[in-house]
């Protein structure tokens, strides 16, 4: 399943993309259909000039490509709206134009389940994208029972977690089964590296039951690291210098060691989420400030990867294996460097390593290491076309903690 154009940022002015159920920012946007369920979503436009933002929404399959139907067929009301709602960024030493909008609105709402990019663009033209955010819309028909075990493979046994579930077809006519349901399963709201095209092992009656050894195996991974920015001013343990008194500030961050061979140690963290949020100022949304955040990443024995990238990587990043995140090797310290330019916040994140050559995909295992005991987010997401439709239905969501 490939990203397609989905959380994505082309515009080099927004920043700090955020789409989350309101009052959590630690949410995926996940909303029932019909339900009162309210969405935030904000982003910031560097400079001072305010500028004419527009939304719409577009129907995807579970592939995340466009449906084949109108806008008139999945939305309800109109086919776009203009965001009305921003703030001038006050106190903050670097200039933005903060947006904010809560969805769905009243007279532009989606009225179909299903998968939805919500397209945020310039001018009323379409054309002129700036960024794009996932958002799911179930209409929650089919109930989902999940297990989450250690593989029995003893390669992956200690590495490695399982997803098994079960799911309740009895509200689905179901007479071509590969072709009408499609299952997705999502490790802590990733979709890089979502297990798609899952077939179930057993069927009786309205019973179909996932547990396949080979299939929803995931890289346990590891706690994620974490800085918090909440404050320029007093600092945290994870910082190791700041220059508050530059424009913007420098946050220098502690180095972070490789952690493939250090014992494993349990915590709390955010699985990869971030959120704007300040321990100083009444509203971090305007008043937060950015910063350039320096990285450092120390292999073991200061030595680089052979043919292997390096890469921060966390929700604020997408997960996305581009130059912006990819770090830099510095020979002569011998560790990967970064500089990212975040707002005030609280950031987990992980680093990633890719082949230099062939196809892309996150590696955490030479970075992070992976231990089956990690805490971890896992979602079925059960897709369902009926024989006269003409799109993937979103007919369940279930979500499970590896822990509990």
């Amino acid at each position: 399943m490939g990203q397609g154009r989905a959380d994505l940022v082309l515009d080099t002015n927004i920043r700090s993309v955020q789409l989350f159920l309101q009052g959590n920012q630690n949410s995926y946007p996940i909303i029932t259909l019909g339900s009162t369920n309210v969405l935030e979503l904000g982003f910031d436009d560097l400079g001072r000039n305010v500028r004419n933002f527009s939304y719409t929404y577009q129907l995807c399959n579970a592939d995340w490509q466009p449906a084949d139907l109108s806008s008139f067929d999945y939305l309800r009301g109109f086919s776009q709206n203009r965001i009305s709602q921003y703030r001038i960024s006050s106190i903050a030493k670097t200039n933005y134009v903060h947006y904010q909008v809560s969805l769905p609105e009243r007279n532009c709402m989606p009225s179909q389940s299903g998968n939805y990019l919500v397209k945020v663009f310039l001018n009323s033209d379409t054309g002129q994208l700036v960024f794009t955010k996932r958002l799911l819309v179930t209409n929650n028909i089919v109930p989902v029972a999940i297990s989450i075990r250690q593989p029995i493979s003893p390669q992956v046994f200690n590495t490695h977690q399982k997803v098994q579930f079960v799911i309740d077809k009895s509200k689905l006519s179901i007479l071509n089964m590969p072709q009408q349901l499609k299952v997705v399963v999502l490790q802590n709201f990733r979709w890089d590296n979502a297990a798609v095209n899952l077939q179930p092992s057993f069927i009786r009656d309205n019973t179909l039951e996932y547990s396949s050894e080979p299939d929803a195996v995931f890289p346990a991974g590891r706690e994620f690291r974490w800085v918090d920015l909440r404050s320029f001013r007093f600092q945290s343990e994870r910082i190791e210098s700041a220059d508050v008194r530059s424009i913007p500030a420098e946050i220098f961050l502690r180095p972070d060691p490789e952690r493939m061979a250090q014992r494993f140690i349990s915590y709390n963290d955010r699985n990869g989420f971030f959120e704007i949020s300040s321990t100083d100022l009444v509203n971090p949304s305007w008043q937060g400030d950015y910063a350039n955040v320096h990285f450092t990443f120390a292999p073991s024995g200061h030595q680089p990867f052979s043919s292997k990238n390096v890469y921060v990587s966390g929700q604020f990043t997408n997960y996305q294996l581009t130059d912006q995140y990819k770090m830099d090797y510095n020979a002569e310290k011998g560790v990967y460097e970064k500089t990212l330019f975040l707002k005030q916040g609280y950031y987990t994140y992980a680093y990633a390593t890719t082949p230099l050559t062939g196809k892309l995909f996150p590696d955490f295992s030479f970075t992070e290491g992976n231990y089956w005991e990690t805490e971890n987010d896992y979602t079925i997401l059960i897709y369902y076309q009926p024989l006269s439709g003409r799109h993937d239905e979103l007919v369940g969501v279930a979500t499970v903690n590896s822990r509990h």
